[in-house]
């Protein structure tokens, strides 16, 4: 793929996520039109969701009529494109989202050949725009970011997120082998908005140990570029099945990595 593509793609992708950002924000002002189902254990979704990602989904295509895409929402199509799939959660926050809570965001990815090219995160409530494109740094509205300089755990706090497809317990250790050292735990409800507030430097690091690939993939990239640390998390089948996330300023990764696998290796 070259640079110019890249670029192509970055530029239709922050305009996309912007666009889906106001619509979501319309239903998010009037939480009363919202039709509110199940998919699961603490696991829901709207119209504002379905819609949000339908409208993702046209721009995206009227664009790039050749690539895949593979949403939260909607019906995957094209994943074995030679050109590449667009991975995406119209509202990573869902939970957030119907209760009021301006924790919530649109997350838009483009992976090819099991490598992030393109990662936009956006939330419409601070009007904030994270972008990144692989090789040329990572933004927030135009503006270039780094993770944080942290070495250890005590100087800021590390990101969690959780869902039920994992258990308890593997998460609940990691929690007080940080809070042994001295370090705080962050949850917000959106574990793409947590990666980003990684890269930028406003948490050290993250941990999920289940994360679906369109909550991860834009924030993974925006922590690479913005000289942070990742796990590969589209290894396998982890497009399709999702992964554990693990992330961190540079200085913090063989730290985080120890914390959450102990003695075991990571790559």
């Amino acid at each position: 793929m070259t640079r110019n593509s890249n670029e192509r793609r970055l530029e239709v992708a922050c305009e996309v996520a912007r666009q889906a950002g106001k619509h979501a924000l319309s239903y998010f002002a009037d939480r009363s039109r919202l039709n509110i189902e199940g998919k699961g254990v603490q696991d829901m979704f709207s119209q504002a969701d379905v819609e949000t990602e339908v409208l993702i989904r046209e721009q995206l295509a009227a664009a790039f009529p050749d690539d895949g895409f593979f949403g939260e929402e909607t019906e995957p199509s094209g994943l074995e494109s030679s050109n590449g799939t667009w991975v995406v959660d119209p509202i990573d926050g869902t939970a957030c989202f119907v209760v009021g809570i301006p924790t919530w965001c649109v997350s838009i990815a483009f992976v090819r050949n099991k490598r992030i090219e393109i990662g936009v995160i956006y939330d419409p409530n601070s009007d904030e725009l994270f972008s990144a494109s692989h090789g040329q740094g990572s933004f927030l509205n135009g503006q270039a970011i780094a993770v944080a300089k942290a070495q250890d755990f005590t100087g800021g706090m590390t990101g969690f997120s959780f869902s039920h497809r994992a258990t308890p317990q593997s998460i609940t250790g990691v929690l007080e082998r940080l809070l042994s050292q001295g370090g705080m735990f962050y949850r917000n409800g959106s574990g793409a908005l947590t990666l980003a507030y990684v890269a930028c430097g406003r948490l050290n690091a993250f941990f999920e140990p289940h994360m679906n690939s369109w909550d991860s993939s834009a924030g993974v990239l925006l922590i690479r570029e913005a000289g942070g640390w990742a796990n590969e998390t589209l290894e396998g089948d982890g497009l399709v099945k999702g992964a554990l996330v693990m992330a961190a300023a540079d200085g913090l990764a063989g730290s985080l990595k120890k914390l959450i696998l102990g003695d075991e290796t990571s790559s």
